[in-house]
C-alpha cells in the first residue's frame, strides 16, 4: 500500500512538472509571436534581437551594418514566477517620446536615453528599458512601443543569403586582445565579462552577454586591413579615466560615457568608442583598455 502511495505521489509530481514545463513552453510561443522571431536562450536567459536593417547608417564615410551598433534587444530572466526584463532599443529622434509613451502605458521604465556615436548620418539614440512582470504581458507592451516606431518588429527570412566575409585577421585579432570573437552580420563581436558578479534589484545579471553588462567590442572590416570599431566597455567609476586615456593613446575616439541602469552593484558605467583604422593597431589599443579594467583574463 506504501509503495502504491509513493508511485500516486510520484505521478502527480511529474504531472505537475510537465504542466509546469509545458505552460512555460507556450507562454514561449506566445512571446516568439508577438515579436515575429525566435530567442537566443542562454542558460534561463531568452534575449530578442530588434536590429535596425530598416536605416542606412554613415559615419566618416563607413555604411555601419546593423551588428556594428544598431543592434536593438530585450532579455527576459525568470525571477520569483515571473520575468525580469532589461534590453536596448535603437531609435531615430522622432522615435523617442512616442516609444517612451507605449512603455511607460505598460508599466515599463526607461533607465538610460543617450547616443553611441558622434556625427552618424541620421542620428541615432539608445533606450534602455527595464521590468518584471508576466512575460506575454510585458511582451506585448515592448511589441506595442517598437510599432509606435519604424523598428522592423517582424523578422524577415534572410535563408539562402551568404555569409559576409570578413576581410582581416581574425585570428590575430583573437591573439592580441585576449578573448574569442565570433562573426556576425559581416561584423566580428567579442562579449567579455568582467571579473566580479554584477546585481540588480538582487537579482544576479547572468549570464552577462546577453543581459547587456559584458564589454562589447565590434570589429567591421573596411578594406585594405582596416576595420571600424565601437562598442562599450563596461566600467566602475575608478576605471573611467584609464579606459579613456588608454584608447586615446591608441587614437581611439571616446564617443560617450553614461550608466544603463538605476541600481546596480557595482555602480556601472559605459564607456562607448569609434576608430576606423588598421584592424591590427585597433586590436593592441583595445587591449591596452582592457589592461586598466576588472575584465575577466583567459
Amino acid at each position: 500500500m506504501r509503495l502504491s502511495f509513493i508511485l500516486t505521489t510520484a505521478g502527480i509530481l511529474m504531472s505537475c512538472v510537465t504542466a509546469f514545463a509545458q505552460k512555460t513552453d507556450t507562454t514561449w510561443e506566445q512571446v516568439d509571436g508577438l515579436f515575429g522571431r525566435r530567442a537566443t536562450i542562454s542558460g534561463d536567459v531568452h534575449r530578442y534581437g530588434f536590429p535596425r536593417n530598416d536605416l542606412s547608417v554613415t559615419l566618416d564615410e563607413v555604411v555601419i551594418k546593423p551588428a556594428l551598433t544598431l543592434g536593438g534587444w530585450i532579455a527576459f530572466q525568470p525571477m520569483h514566477g515571473e520575468v525580469a526584463i532589461m534590453g536596448d532599443l535603437v531609435l531615430l529622434e522622432p522615435e523617442i517620446n512616442p516609444v517612451i509613451t507605449k512603455l511607460i502605458a505598460g508599466g515599463l521604465e526607461i533607465t538610460a536615453i543617450h547616443n553611441h556615436l558622434l556625427r552618424t548620418t541620421p542620428a541615432t539614440f539608445y533606450m534602455h528599458v527595464s521590468g518584471h512582470g508576466d512575460p506575454v504581458q510585458i511582451a506585448t507592451t515592448i511589441h506595442a512601443a517598437l510599432t509606435a516606431s519604424k523598428t522592423p518588429v517582424i523578422s524577415v527570412p534572410t535563408a539562402g543569403s551568404p555569409v559576409p566575409t570578413l576581410d582581416m585577421d581574425t585570428a590575430q585579432i583573437e591573439q592580441l586582445i585576449g578573448y574569442k570573437g565570433q562573426a556576425n552580420g559581416g561584423v566580428y563581436q567579442f562579449a567579455i565579462p568582467r571579473g566580479e558578479p554584477i546585481v540588480e534589484n538582487g537579482m544576479p545579471l547572468s549570464p552577462p552577454g546577453p543581459l547587456g553588462v559584458a564589454t562589447a567590442i565590434n570589429f567591421q572590416p573596411t578594406g585594405n586591413g582596416k576595420a571600424a570599431i565601437t562598442g562599450d566597455f563596461v566600467l566602475t567609476g575608478t576605471e573611467v579615466n584609464p579606459v579613456i586615456r588608454a584608447l586615446r593613446a591608441s587614437s581611439i575616439e571616446v564617443t560617450a560615457v553614461h550608466s544603463h541602469m538605476l541600481d546596480e552593484q557595482p555602480r556601472l558605467f559605459f564607456l562607448h568608442f569609434w576608430a576606423n583604422d588598421d584592424a591590427v593597431k585597433l586590436a593592441k589599443g583595445i587591449r591596452s583598455a582592457l589592461e586598466q579594467t576588472s575584465s575577466v583574463k583567459r
